[in-house]
């Protein structure tokens, strides 16, 4: 349970998105303290067991008393859909209202959200389109047909960041996330699950892992990663831009901004 008993509650499940890097985390942390929330992660890297330090989870320390869900769901290379984190993320949802807290989904990865909000439905194999139903999307499907009205119970919520200043939260991200501990969590995985999974190749750990084996120098993988992050950052960038409903604030401003939002809906 949050460790804030508040007066200012919401019948909104809040999403907080926006691209890596930009803050997310901490702003939602604060948020959930303020109003008794209980986060639900949507990133499709933070639901690998092991993955730690590499897809910068936050700490138990740097949760400080929210609960998170949707961490440590599968191993690396298990099979898990964005049919599989609807279904959590609305069980937890339904579970976090039932003890009259608000759910707040929290991430970078937009067909996660997507597949939430706008109510994607899936068959009973989730690689073969539904023609019955046209919010049944492919799990890897990337266009946005057929998309109807966002689902009235959310407040989509999006961290506005400059690019340059993006970049260079990108860069400090690398400086902190490069130590010894990142070399023992990557030398863990590779022993126990090799480069066959995607998971792997994926993340930071194709450049750390160059590095202890003597390919490239520190200051290459940490180089590499940053560009890695850029373009992901920009193409999930690119994919909310198709989102109309939104709401982009800087960071600063989105702590008051939920907090008025809620005061104002318990007004009415």
């Amino acid at each position: 349970m949050s460790s804030k008993t508040t007066s200012l509650t919401s019948n909104k499940v809040i999403v907080i998105l926006g691209p890596t890097g930009s803050g997310k985390t901490g702003v939602s942390i604060k948020i959930a303290k303020e109003i008794g929330g209980e986060i639900i992660s949507a990133d499709s890297r933070a639901i690998y067991k092991g993955m730690d330090i590499g897809t910068a989870k936050p700490s138990l320390e740097e949760q400080d008393g929210v609960p998170h869900f949707g961490i440590d769901l599968v191993e690396p290379g298990e099979r898990f859909t964005v049919a599989d984190w609807k279904a959590y993320a609305e069980e937890k949802i339904a579970e976090i209202q039932a003890r009259g807290h608000v759910p707040m989904i929290v991430g970078g990865t937009g067909l996660y959200i997507d597949a939430l909000v706008y109510d994607y439905h899936f068959g009973p194999d989730d690689g073969v389109r539904s023609d019955v139903n046209p919010h049944h999307r492919k799990d890897n499907e990337m266009e946005m047909t057929d998309r109807k009205e966002l689902c009235s119970n959310y407040l989509l919520i999006g961290v506005k960041t400059e690019p340059d200043i993006l970049r260079e939260r990108l860069k400090l991200r690398a400086e902190q996330m490069f130590c010894p501990e990142l070399y023992e969590e990557t030398k863990k995985l590779v022993s126990k699950y090799g480069w066959g999974s995607q998971a792997m190749k994926s993340n930071i750990y194709q450049f750390v892992w160059q590095y202890l084996e003597g390919e490239i120098s520190l200051e290459r993988a940490k180089e590499l990663f940053v560009y890695d992050d850029w373009h992901l950052a920009k193409r999930q960038l690119t994919w909310f831009k198709r989102t109309p409903e939104i709401n982009w604030l800087p960071l600063e401003k989105i702590y008051p901004y939920v907090i008025k939002y809620i005061q104002d809906e318990q007004r009415r």
